[in-house]
């Protein structure tokens, strides 16, 4: 199992702690199966089995959750350190309890695997390299010194070493297997809810401030009427205080100033309610165009051209404008400007059926072990050189958070290597979004 340290340090961040109640709960399930079978096979069965030491074995786990609810809190988060002491723990009252009863002969060996895995799914890996190196330990001792597998008073069970063996085998390599398996899956998952929790606080940042333009029309609105009322009033005075020297400058000052106010809010309320309008209804040039606004203006670094390529005939299709697509289109955009030479180009397409936007920047291109990748939050390896700027944003979490808000509009997301027309031998990264018409078509008014 080979470790990244990029990966180790995201798994680790990004972990939960697990709480104490859920062990103990796992605890004593474990003590009632254990008391359960010991008291079947020897009652029940009639095979004799060493009664009080087997007991004894099943009462440390069952004490120890005792003096666990009496000294802590069952809410109480643990440590990574302390989840792992619990592991171990369990390993080795399992392990003396199926030394006490055939050791790995036992069918119950196998539940030497959940501590295992309950272990790798919470804890980080140096930590699960320790419980699964245990429990691997207690394994090997098991298939060495055991005492005999109950059975019939005068007969004993013999197994042959062969079938010994293959059970540690079987059973070493279970381990490892559950133990990297659980760790990967559980670190994918946590890697998944953070990043879909980054890309919901991204969105709802971008919605905060294109509700900024309704908020200054609807305070410019609000203000209008007690600032009429103010000014009449002011023009009033300013009448009864003619030739009253400084009193009537002063009517004639208020009244000129609560004009101004009221110019500014109608400025206010002009440019709420085009982006009202803009935020309902914008034309596929200007998207693109807002999308890359930010690298627009840049004087060093790579130039970004716009290419519409609809029919000519018709006019640029109107769109249903969403922070969602705007934000992931601009993540794809500078994605590409921190990895191109000298130009990014952005295409939008159209026909009856959908409306595609492709992004190509002439860098050098998507690696082959990342490009099957591309979309997984946190991805370890960085595959394309880029500036030192691009560098620091992080391990594909970006184009996760792009891939992610443009699906929600419908839009299917292709990443792919290819070669620039005018020029065949030289290829980059190409990003093509491509949405249904009926999916982001604004419906006419």
């Amino acid at each position: 199992m080979t470790i990244n340290a990029a990966d180790t340090v995201a798994e680790q961040a990004f972990r939960g702690p697990v709480r104490l109640r859920t062990l103990t709960a796992l605890r004593w399930l474990a003590v009632a199966g254990q008391l359960a079978a010991i008291l079947i096979v020897h009652f029940a069965l009639g095979f004799p089995v060493p009664l009080g030491l087997c007991l004894a074995a099943i009462a440390m786990s069952a004490w120890l959750n005792i003096f666990i609810m009496l000294r802590f809190s069952p809410q109480r988060y643990l440590s990574d350190h302390e989840a792992a002491a619990s592991a171990i723990f369990d390993i080795a009252q399992l392990c003396a309890l199926l030394f006490l009863t055939g050791g790995l002969q036992n069918p119950f060996s196998v539940l030497i695997l959940a501590p295992v895995t309950i272990a790798a799914s919470v804890l980080p890996i140096r930590l699960t390299i320790l419980v699964g190196a245990f429990a691997f330990a207690g394994i090997s001792v098991l298939a060495a010194f055991h005492l005999p597998l109950p059975w019939r008073v005068g007969a004993a069970m013999a197994f042959p070493p062969v079938l010994n063996i293959g059970v540690w085998v079987a059973l070493s390599f279970a381990v490892a297997f559950f133990a990297a398996y659980s760790h990967r899956v559980a670190a994918e998952s946590a890697q998944l809810r953070s990043a879909l929790a980054a890309s919901q606080l991204v969105l709802a940042r971008e919605e905060r401030l294109a509700a900024l333009g309704g908020l200054a029309a609807a305070a410019a609105h609000e203000l209008g009427t007690p600032l009429a009322t103010i000014q009449l009033t002011a023009k009033e005075m300013a009448d009864e205080l003619k030739g009253d020297g400084l009193l009537e400058e002063d009517a004639k000052l208020l009244v000129s100033q609560v004009q101004r106010c009221r110019d500014i809010l109608g400025r206010l309320s002009d440019r709420g309610d085009a982006g009202d309008l803009m935020m309902d209804r914008i034309a596929v040039d200007l998207l693109l165009k807002e999308a890359a606004g930010p690298f627009l203006e840049v004087r060093q670094g790579p130039a970004v051209i716009f290419e519409v390529k609809g029919d000519i005939e018709e006019a640029a299709p109107v769109l249903q404008r969403k922070p969602e697509i705007v934000y992931g289109l601009r993540n794809l955009i500078e994605n590409a400007v921190g990895y191109a030479r000298s130009k990014v180009l952005v295409t939008a397409d159209w026909d009856d059926h959908a409306l595609t936007v492709a992004i190509h920047d002439d860098g050098p291109g998507f690696s082959p072990e990342i490009l099957g990748r591309l979309g997984e939050p946190y991805l370890g390896a960085r595959s394309r050189s880029r500036t030192a700027a691009a560098r620091k944003g992080g391990l594909g979490l970006g184009f996760f958070i792009a891939k992610t808000l443009l699906e929600r509009t419908g839009a299917a997301i292709a990443f792919d290597n290819r070669p620039w027309e005018e020029n065949p031998a030289a290829s980059g990264a190409w990003v093509s979004v491509r949405w249904p018409r009926e999916a982001i078509i604004a419906a006419r008014e």
